[in-house]
């Protein structure tokens, strides 16, 4: 056996060693109260995943955010709820009354904003008296 091949040998019994060395501290650092708890965990999180994919309207709900659309509508809300915080917390408090209010609905903003809660108060009405006439509850 020549030199070069002895060193690789010697090289891949020290990795092996390694790697035996860290099996066994593993092994040793996983205590019976560990595993119960890990198994107590896993055994929890099928039985929530069983809850889950059993329950029609969150599957219903997931497969309609995956369309890009909807998608393009959630990175906004979450854009706007992260805007909404910075600037609730570095402006004025509102000083209330009617003028306040008439200067508020000028915005554009808040019109759309309003006329977006009116559309998705519609369509969610319309979605709940089907819903009903159909015979769900």
């Amino acid at each position: 056996m020549n030199t070069e091949s002895q060193t690789q040998n010697m090289q891949d019994l020290e990795q092996l060693a390694e790697l035996a060395g860290v099996i066994g501290a593993a092994r040793d650092a996983l205590s019976d109260d560990i595993v119960t708890r890990m198994s107590s965990a896993f055994s929890e999180g099928m039985v929530l995943l069983d809850r889950l994919t059993r329950n029609h309207g969150l599957m219903r709900l997931l497969q309609v955010l995956d369309r890009p659309e909807n998608q393009f509508m959630l990175l906004s809300l979450s854009d706007a709820i992260s805007a909404t915080s910075r600037d609730l917390a570095t402006s004025a408090p509102a000083t209330g009354g009617i003028g306040g209010i008439i200067k508020v609905m000028s915005d554009p903003g808040v019109q759309e904003g309003l006329k977006m809660m009116a559309l998705l108060g519609s369509h969610l009405s319309e979605g709940m008296r089907e819903l009903h006439h159909r015979g769900g509850s």
